[in-house]
């Protein structure tokens, strides 16, 4: 079959009416982009709800931090203070300190009231989990768009708003019934890294101070990067004449927002001289930096010297009196030594990167290694421009800086995706354009550029297939697993999604409301799912209990009774090869929780039936604190199944 020339494609009549719209379709996606970015989320909203609809069904928050503000938004609804966050089914009767705000309830709650209205109270609950993660997504997509259209033009907000959908960590963040405040949190950023590179000085100054007041009400996590974003705003004033019209409504949105954010979120327990939350400390800290940043803008400082040395004493005095205050919070968490060690070190997002497996790796680091091949060009390119070579720098400072972090935690992950999409955005643009325009040979090379941009995108899926068929053309296929470690390996992963699922954990309900001593990760599973209450969850507020129930579980057997009557635990629960549990077996191998999973079971611990019509994953015991003690090693009893 002989194909068409490019002669014949062009006499088309179909091709007259594409030059005729193409135009016209352009200027109107230039003019309309945020509504069209507004369909484009709502396509991606429904294609999401409708892929996770069984998780949304079931009630699937996997994540410890989801099921704690499930039950946290359900307690306010029910009638608990605004400003009162213990959670009272955490080691009740005090309950556990938690530090987060009420900013990340409130859409949440919004939602179950609304649903309210139209269906029965399970499926309203269901219905708002699924969609609130979804919020912030629109408002991430907005961002991006917005800084595409700065840096490639009015046509480049399309592939920045696309983007996120390649980014599988950035995108975990955003999906249904992933409730928990980091998909707020890391579009807040993106959105002050917009504030920060608006030409619109007035709007950006105070978008970039608006949207850090906002993360930093809903927690801490991001300072560095908001730190960041204001230090190039400062870095700005000091080279660049005039730039002092964005830095003082900067500081004057943040010091206001920072604030006034103080007064309607922080809980009675951030009212304290914490460093984990927005409280006092923050409040003086963010308005020291603030008035100093007020006064330099309103200086009459000529040249970048003295522009200079006067941001430094500026800055300088405002470290010298946050270090004098409060050195404390130079430290991430304020914790002991022996829950750092016992607890911390076994989290694996605050691992570096270093010590991943090269299969999460490989595909993390795709966008942010395309996000640097598109920065180098586009410095390049704007090399002759002083704006758009600084709006670039800035943009590439934020990449770089969230992709190095990486290797001090795993959790910096989302946000290096998310802020190298800009760059990499750019560079996906730029090259389109070079294949619509240019010559044969750029044709050529922009589109060797655009499949391999397109492989980065699916470096999720396509990695494994690609490891697969380089093992097997090399011959290099890594030695399998011993059966016992594969079945090892299996059984584990079995337990950690059964032993959370809904269907088992409510048949617990058939028992009166009581503690139950169950694993420091399964804790917020159990209380949003039951009506029971557990000890702890994996929250550094709460280490005292955390440390309590290692040393249960470590220690022998005759040492757990009375850590479980301090803490006035009725019934142990125990779920055979829980990712937690095998961490006491490894570490403790002659302790009380390895002794359970050998069969040895002490006579104080009655196994309790329940009426199932399941295969049950855990096992069930009333601690009887009126027994006797038992024999060292216990009496070995049949496993409940």
């Amino acid at each position: 079959m002989t194909l068409p020339s490019v002669q014949t494609l062009r006499a088309h009549p179909l091709y007259a009416r594409a030059r005729h719209w193409a135009p016209i379709l352009t200027a109107y996606a230039q003019r309309h982009w945020k509504w069209l970015t507004l369909l484009i989320w709502i396509v991606t909203a429904v294609t999401m709800v409708a892929t996770r609809w069984p998780a949304i069904h079931w009630l699937v928050l996997s994540d410890t931090d989801d099921n704690i503000r499930y039950v946290q938004v359900k307690d306010w609804l029910a009638g608990q203070g605004w400003y009162d966050l213990r959670q009272y089914r955490l080691d009740p009767p005090g309950g556990a300190n938690i530090h987060w705000s009420r900013l990340v309830d409130i859409p949440i709650a919004g939602l179950i009231l609304f649903f309210r209205a139209f269906v029965d109270q399970g499926l309203a609950d269901r219905l708002a989990c699924g969609i609130a993660p979804l919020l912030p997504l629109l408002l991430l997509m907005l961002s991006l768009g917005f800084i595409g259209r700065r840096l490639a033009g009015p046509n480049g907000w399309l592939l920045a708003v696309l983007a996120p959908l390649a980014a599988q960590m950035g995108l975990g963040m955003y999906a249904p019934m992933r409730i928990d405040h980091h998909g707020w949190q890391l579009a807040l950023a993106v959105t002050m890294l917009a504030g920060v590179i608006d030409t619109n000085r007035l709007r950006g100054g105070v978008m970039a101070g608006v949207s850090s007041a906002l993360s930093i009400a809903i927690g801490m996590e991001m300072i560095v990067y908001l730190a960041a974003g204001g230090g190039l705003i400062a870095l700005r004033w000091v080279f660049r004449p005039g730039a002092e019209r964005r830095m003082l409504p900067y500081a004057l949105s943040l010091g206001g927002a920072t604030s006034l954010c103080y007064l309607l979120f922080a809980s009675y327990a951030n009212r304290a001289m914490v460093c984990d939350a927005l409280s006092p400390i923050w409040v003086a800290v963010f308005g020291a930096a603030s008035a100093g940043m007020v006064l330099l803008s309103l200086a009459p400082l000529r040249g970048w010297a003295v522009r200079l040395a006067a941001g430094a004493v500026v800055g300088g005095a405002v470290g010298l009196f946050f270090w004098l205050n409060w050195p404390q919070c130079l430290s991430p968490y304020q914790i002991s030594p022996e829950l750092e060690r016992l607890w911390l070190a076994n989290i694996r997002e605050a691992k570096p990167i270093t010590a991943q497996a090269q299969s999460m790796v490989v595909p993390l680091l795709a966008i942010p290694l395309a996000g640097l091949i598109g920065l180098i060009w586009a410095l390049w390119e704007s090399r002759r421009d002083g704006e758009q070579l600084w709006a670039w720098a800035t943009v590439g400072l934020m990449m770089v800086f969230s992709t190095a972090l990486l290797f001090w935690q795993l959790r910096a992950g989302p946000a290096a995706q998310l802020l190298a999409i800009p760059p990499a955005a750019w560079a996906a643009h730029r090259l389109i354009g070079m294949i619509l325009t240019g010559s044969r040979r750029v044709k050529i090379a922009a589109g060797t550029g655009v499949a391999l941009l397109a492989v980065i995108a699916c470096a999720y899926p396509l990695y494994p297939q690609v490891v697969t068929f380089y093992q097997e053309a090399t011959g290099t296929k890594p030695k399998p697993w011993r059966p016992s470690a594969v079945a090892r390996t299996a059984a584990i992963k079995k337990a950690n999604g059964r032993c959370r699922t809904l269907p088992a954990l409510e048949i617990l309900d058939q028992l009166p409301p009581a503690t139950i001593f169950t694993m420091v990760d399964l804790g917020p599973r159990l209380i949003a799912t039951t009506h029971h209450s557990a000890l702890a969850g994996p929250y550094h507020r709460n280490g005292a209990t955390i440390l309590d129930m290692h040393h249960a579980y470590d220690g022998p057997a005759e040492a757990f009774r009375p850590i479980a009557a301090k803490h006035h635990a009725t019934y142990l629960l125990v779920c055979p090869n829980f990712p937690e549990g095998t961490i006491y077996q490894s570490r403790s191998p002659s302790g009380f929780y390895a002794g359970l999973m050998r069969g040895t079971i002490p006579r104080w611990l009655v196994p309790v039936t329940l009426k199932s019509g399941m295969t049950l994953p855990y096992q069930l015991y009333r601690i009887d604190y009126g027994a006797g003690r038992s024999a060292p090693g216990g009496k070995k009893v049949p496993q409940q199944r």
